[in-house]
């Protein structure tokens, strides 16, 4: 993607993503991920993995040969009945030779260590490590790493690395927020009968819940509820499809902590863990979609190897507008600070939400156009961005037909769902230049399309904004309280959600979106002052306007020293 051979430089910090199966692993790398990890069933936490023994060693050799690291899962927490697979199991992870394995429980640490010397032995963030006593501990015994838990702070994360300063530390950037420490959620087990630590969890801290109050002492006097009387009260949840069932909330000074639907997203932090030089930044996700996969990937390798280059004038802000483009719950900063704010919890809805939509996914390529998998649905005119691996330019490109290579028909509309392959000839695309479109529209490249939302997503997007800027201390808390009654106004209303329809004329009329310049917003006066804006920035394309550029071929800056002197511990 960006400087080749300086992503393989061990002074820096590795980009490690998830691959859920051999087809996201491949999507990871390409979009620049450093380093995968993965699993089987039988191998890790994750029973809906979807890796066989081959694709394991086919992954491997997928990443070896493009100088990427994979690591295995084998963080279960044996019991009696595991003991007699433990040892085949270890003999096939051998076999495989993987960059390492991520371990949890300290049997099975003890049993890879004997068994397989030569595996490099990451303690997996499901044993819990927040201090630097544990690190210690588990580097005595012969880690490699340690996946520190979410709940470590970066005050702490900063003395565990100039405390233990030989082995190497990995901490969580991105991805869900698990309830309680590290993922060891039990709320899944006793709700749903789905064991989280078994990877199947049902997600239950999302479930959509009421808050109910009453007296401690439970009479029926009725008194309204104040910061001067609240002590007087306690607080019971009750989830949707059990109703009368109550689970009481222990709050304290602090907060409440038993649910937070708000994803973790310390992109705004990102620097900090660059310039301590820590050696892996992780992003949670195996079961993710591919256009997760491909666009967390994305701007986090964008956002290190720009920091890299130039550390002084490394600004956050449009990395966060390109995640937000994927499913999320809000962005929280979580533990990082020390503690989790009110902020860090999602309050209005359990739901996901996107202001883009997953496309389809180009599977091949020739000299007459692209073969897309449809995700989503796309109708004649739609304005699709195109976003190929390993390249910082994305094309608007809009497209008026699709054929079918089943039977022959052209088609102005297809869904998604299935398996459904149509092809896209390049004559179909408005004025782009063919050569650079077949060039760079590789197998792989994700396809995304922009939805209008409703007044009530609208707000829900604004007050997720204004939370996470609370959380920065860039917004204050009136404006989040504005906000939020701002949503709640709106969903008041027509609860329908109303679906957005593009302007769709052909060639002949235009969009007003600018993608690559229908002859009508090329040439006609009228457009004058679009086209000015255009040429700053074309719409969709959300990260910097240096996008376009070829940056390889600029030398990247000096390491900050701290950087530097965390290389020389591990060299040492």
């Amino acid at each position: 993607m960006t400087g080749g051979d300086e992503q393989t430089d061990p002074r820096r910090t590795e980009l490690l993503v998830p691959a859920g199966s051999l087809a996201k692993l491949k999507l990871a790398i390409e979009y620049g991920a450093d380093a995968v990890y993965m699993g089987t069933p039988d191998l890790s936490l994750r029973s809906k993995a979807d890796f066989t023994i081959d694709e394991v060693i086919e992954g491997i050799g997928y990443a070896q040969e493009h100088g990427k690291r994979v690591y295995l899962t084998l963080n279960l927490f044996s019991h009696n009945r595991d003991q007699e697979k433990l040892p085949v199991l270890v003999e096939t992870i051998r076999k495989v030779k993987p960059d390492g394995v991520i371990v949890a429980d300290p049997g099975v640490f003890q049993l890879v260590r004997d068994k397989a010397p030569e595996l490099s032995i990451h303690v997996s963030t499901q044993a819990n490590v927040c201090s630097s006593l544990s690190v210690k501990f588990w580097e005595n015994q012969g880690a490699a790493l340690c996946v520190l838990a979410r709940e470590v702070s970066f005050s702490e994360l900063k003395e565990i690395r100039e405390e233990c300063p030989r082995i190497k530390l990995e901490a969580f950037v991105h991805g869900s927020m698990c309830m309680t420490y590290s993922g060891r959620c039990l709320l899944s087990n006793y709700m749903a009968e789905r064991g989280a630590n078994q990877g199947n969890c049902a997600h239950s801290c999302r479930w959509n819940y009421k808050v109910h109050a009453r007296l401690k002492d439970n009479t029926l006097r009725e008194i309204e509820l104040n910061d001067q009387n609240r002590e007087l009260f306690e607080f019971l949840l009750e989830e949707e499809c059990r109703p009368g069932e109550l689970m009481a909330i222990e709050e304290d000074e602090r907060g409440s902590y038993i649910m937070n639907s708000k994803d973790l997203c310390l992109m705004p932090r990102l620097n900090e863990f660059l310039e301590l030089g820590i050696d892996s930044l992780k992003v949670e996700g195996r079961n993710k979609s591919f256009y997760y996969v491909a666009i967390v990937t994305r701007a986090y390798r964008m956002a290190i190897d720009n920091w890299y280059r130039d550390p002084e004038n490394w600004s956050a802000e449009k990395y966060l507008e390109e995640l937000h483009t994927i499913p999320n719950r809000g962005y929280t900063i979580g533990f990082h600070d020390g503690r989790l704010s009110h902020h860090a919890h999602n309050f209005e809805s359990e739901k996901s939400l996107a202001q883009y939509e997953f496309a389809g996914i180009i599977v091949d390529t020739d000299q007459s156009g692209v073969t897309i998998s449809v995700r989503n649905k796309i109708v004649a005119g739609d304005v699709i961005e195109f976003i190929p691996p390993g390249s910082r330019r994305t094309f608007l490109l809009r497209i008026y037909q699709f054929d079918d290579p089943h039977n022959g028909k052209i088609r102005e509309e297809v869904s998604g769902g299935g398996n459904l392959h149509f092809k896209v000839l390049f004559e179909a695309f408005d004025r782009e230049e063919t050569e650079v479109v077949r060039k760079t529209l590789v197998p792989m490249t994700v396809l995304r399309k922009d939805r209008e939302l409703n007044e009530q997503f609208r707000c829900r997007v604004h007050l997720d904004s204004v939370s996470q800027k609370v959380e920065l201390g860039s917004r204050t808390q009136g404006e989040y309280v504005a906000a939020r009654d701002d949503l709640r106004e709106s969903q008041s209303g027509d609860p329908r959600p109303s679906r957005y329809k593009a302007a769709r004329l052909g060639k002949e009329g235009c969009c007003g979106k600018g993608c690559n310049g229908c002859l009508i917003f090329t040439y006609d006066p009228a457009y004058e002052k679009a086209r000015g804006l255009f040429r700053l920035g074309n719409i969709g394309q959300k990260l910097e306007a240096d996008m376009r550029e070829d940056l390889s071929a600029k030398p990247p800056k000096a390491l900050p020293s701290s950087v530097n002197t965390a290389a020389r511990r591990m060299k040492n």
